[in-house]
């Protein structure tokens, strides 16, 4: 069986505007700050702290990627996976 690779999976779904899903996750519009249409970054007071001291957390703000391109998402990823 042949696998999907990441841009396909990716180019096949239809963009939604920010906006939608900050309402849909209850996050007023003025806590947004927008970067285009598709994605914004949220203030951290937003992250629940009786979320954080059941779970465990990490953020990552910045590396310098690989030449095959591997960066903050795929370390992100590498981290939750493990």
């Amino acid at each position: 069986m042949a696998h999907l690779s990441d841009i396909s999976i990716a180019q096949a779904q239809d963009l939604q505007h920010i906006k939608n899903i900050a309402t849909k996750m209850n996050v007023d519009e003025d806590d947004l700050e927008m970067y285009g249409k598709y994605k914004a970054k949220l203030p951290l007071y937003l992250i629940d702290d009786d979320k954080i001291e059941k779970n465990n957390l990490v953020l990552v703000t910045a590396l310098t990627p690989t030449p095959a391109g591997e960066g903050k998402t795929t370390v992100s990823i590498g981290l939750v996976e493990g």
